[in-house]
C-alpha cells in the first residue's frame, strides 16, 4: 500500500538535458545545432535548450531535435534510431509518455576531424 508522502515534480529542463545527452551520444550526430528555429512561435508550455526544444502536456511530452549529421551515414536510420533512444530515455528516466520525437537534420558535416 502506497502512502502519499508528497509531489514529485520533474522541471521541463530536466528533459532537455536527458535529450541532449542521449542525442550527443547517438552515433551519426556531429553536434546538435545552436539555436532552435521558430521557438515562442508555438502555443503551450515548452523548454528549449540547445537543439532541443520540448513540450510537455499532461504526462506527454514532444520533442523536436536540432542538428549536424556526420557525413557518409545512413541519415534516416540515425534518425530513427535516435527517436527511439530519446523515447526510451525520457520513459526510463521519468517516468513519461513520449507523443513524437521530430528530427530535424539541419547540415551535414563537411569534415569530420580524426580525434
Amino acid at each position: 500500500m502506497e502512502e502519499d508522502l508528497g509531489k514529485v515534480t520533474i522541471a521541463p529542463g530536466v528533459l532537455v538535458t536527458i535529450v541532449q545527452k542521449t542525442a550527443d551520444s547517438m552515433p551519426g550526430v556531429v553536434r546538435l545545432s545552436p539555436k532552435v528555429p521558430g521557438v515562442g512561435r508555438l502555443l503551450g508550455p515548452q523548454t528549449a535548450g540547445k537543439g532541443v526544444q520540448v513540450q510537455v502536456v499532461g504526462n506527454q511530452a514532444t520533442v523536436d531535435v536540432y542538428l549536424v549529421a556526420a557525413r557518409g551515414i545512413d541519415l534516416y536510420q540515425m534518425g530513427r534510431q535516435l527517436q527511439h533512444q530519446i523515447t526510451r530515455a525520457i520513459h526510463d528516466i521519468v517516468g513519461m509518455n513520449v507523443v513524437e520525437v521530430n528530427v530535424h537534420i539541419e547540415d551535414i558535416e563537411a569534415s569530420v576531424a580524426q580525434q
